[in-house]
């Protein structure tokens, strides 16, 4: 069994953004960008404490932007083909390079990531990057490729709209139109034929909401015959995808999270993740999967985690929003079943609403509940988004990214919650809440390793227990017994929690009475006994949570 474990994930070119003044569709020159030599030892030693355990570098690969590179020898993009100034960072314009936005010194980029990812296993976490294998820029060209590796598509066959060994999908007989227009005749973007965009729009004229300024890579699958698969021989992608995992575990890098993973073939996984864990047996891969029928077969094919996205997220935001009851908790675990170590759990991620923007909680403290039930259900990791533990809110709108309570992953911006963190040597009082609760996750064996026992059959719906807006459960490792109690409601509720003698007897204990415990969050005594021969009585002020430990003598 895994134990848990915390990853920080984080846009490295709008945390270490101190402009205060930045201005919405505007350039790098205008608004600044963070670097990699902002996570100094004094930042990484602060997400440490904080409970985290390893750091996802987002946006770090080189990706299409609307900044001109050229005198650094990298090719520019034409802006027909880049959504936002910045550009998304998952439309990759060099599988073997990082972003130079990042950079002090745009040639010493690599190195200057390199030491970033010593800086970061020097502070005791690992570094995840992305891996997106799904699709890439249309102007992708590698400066930085290691000898003897081919860019895509160099030697594709263009007269064939699929053929197993191309690296894309071509569109006969017409050329790309783009949904951005160009002023200048000069700058019109010229593709053709036309390549297939990366969310399976096989039109050689995608439209604003596809992924248009992106090709979709081929893994040997003919999407416009049925998806015949051909996959012997090994197609050309995957040993070039292969190639690119490699580069990147071999400068140290400790796992990935693997960007639209269902898009792939799963025959791919297995073979690229059985490789490379030969090779590295401890590195890590993340799958984005949202589709729970997909689970198991990605769970066997060699993911170590996939995203509880569409179970105990998607349920998390309706309770605290009010619009389902905190009784479903229980369904999210049940449909599980032994898959719940496998999932990453999370409140806030680059593609979700920020909890506290009024398009979720409204403020962080209402999230409060959601994130203590996503942290300590079980042994599953847990993720969080940077500046969630500040309480940012997401509220700009910062041009390609409109007022949606998203941060923008397209955009040159900064924010104001960490500027103001970062600048001051005292943390507001959520993220030292945060810090608490995520040390307590990975601290307290009966959290990261032990057993879960769920309250809510012997806690129905009652006067002193109302289960739409009270979720309660036990964490148990050997003689250690957690309880832990949130309250999703706008009222402060003093309740009464059912423990069955089961629940002792499923732990393995006769020892069914502690007279008192102790508050792990207030840091005191908490006399209240835990027995199943009367009800557990405990107060929970309005969207709070209660978690009290018992040691067993």
């Amino acid at each position: 069994m895994k134990e848990k474990f915390i990853i920080y994930q984080v846009l490295p070119r709008l945390f270490g953004n101190t402009n205060p003044n930045c201005v919405p569709n505007s350039s790098l020159y205008t608004n600044g960008s963070g670097k990699f030599s902002t996570f100094d030892e004094k930042i990484l030693k602060s997400i440490r404490e904080l409970g985290c355990t390893h750091i996802w570098l987002t946006g770090i690969i080189e990706h299409a932007t609307k900044t001109d590179y050229s005198k650094y020898n990298i090719l520019k993009d034409n802006n027909q083909i880049v959504k936002g100034e910045a550009g998304s960072p998952y439309a990759i314009k060099d599988y073997y390079d990082v972003d130079p936005d990042l950079a002090d010194s745009v040639p010493d980029r690599l190195t200057e990531f390199k030491d970033l990812v010593k800086r970061v296993h020097d502070t005791k976490m690992k570094v995840i990057i992305d891996f997106v294998p799904n699709h890439l820029a249309r102007e992708y060209h590698s400066d930085s490729k290691p000898d003897k590796i081919e860019d895509f598509g160099s030697k594709d066959k263009i007269d064939y709209a699929f053929h197993p060994m191309n690296n894309f999908y071509y569109i006969l007989h017409k050329s790309f139109i783009s949904p951005i227009s160009s002023t200048c005749q000069k700058n019109i973007y010229n593709e053709n034929p036309a390549k297939a965009s990366g969310n399976d729009c096989f039109k050689h004229n995608p439209e604003i909401n596809d992924w248009f300024e992106t090709i979709k890579l081929n893994y040997g699958v003919d999407y416009l015959n049925n998806k015949a698969s051909y996959f012997n021989p090994v197609p050309d992608t995957w040993k070039k995808m292969k190639e690119v995992l490699t580069y990147w575990l071999n400068m140290g890098i400790d796992g990935f999270r693997c960007d639209m993973a269902e898009m792939i073939p799963p025959e791919f996984w297995k073979y690229t993740i059985n490789h490379i864990k030969n090779l590295y047996p401890e590195s890590v891969f993340i799958g984005e999967v949202y589709n729970p029928y997909n689970y198991d077969e990605f769970i066997d094919i060699g993911f170590d985690y996939l995203y509880d996205k569409v179970g105990l997220y998607d349920t998390l935001k309706l309770i605290t929003k009010g619009e389902i009851s905190a009784s479903r908790i229980t369904e999210c675990w049940q449909s599980l079943g032994d898959k719940q170590d496998k999932m990453l759990n999370f409140i806030e991620n680059h593609d979700e609403v920020r909890v506290a923007s009024d398009f979720y909680a409204g403020n962080p403290y209402a999230a409060i509940p959601a994130l203590t039930v996503s942290l300590m259900l079980n042994n599953a990791p847990f993720m969080l988004y940077f500046a969630q533990e500040l309480g940012e809110r997401g509220m700009d709108s910062e041009g390609f990214s409109t007022l949606d309570g998203k941060t923008t992953i397209y955009d040159y911006w900064s924010l104001k919650s960490i500027r103001e963190w970062t600048k001051c040597n005292k943390n507001p009082d959520i993220r030292d809440l945060y810090m608490k609760l995520l040390n307590i996750a990975i601290n307290e064996p009966a959290i990261f390793k032990g057993n879960f026992f769920d309250l809510g059959y012997v806690n129905m719906k009652s006067e002193v227990y109302n289960s739409d807006y009270h979720y309660s459960f036990l964490r148990c490792f050997n003689n250690e017994i957690i309880i832990i109690a949130v309250n999703f409601s706008e009222l402060d509720s003093n309740i009464q929690i059912n423990i069955p003698r089961h629940a002792f007897e499923y732990f393995g204990t006769e020892k069914r009475y502690v007279e008192s415990g102790f508050d792990l969050i207030d840091s005191v005594l908490y006399n209240e006994p835990l027995t199943y021969a009367c009800p557990f009585k405990i107060f929970i002020s309005k969207k709070g949570i209660r978690i009290i430990k018992y040691l067993l003598q």
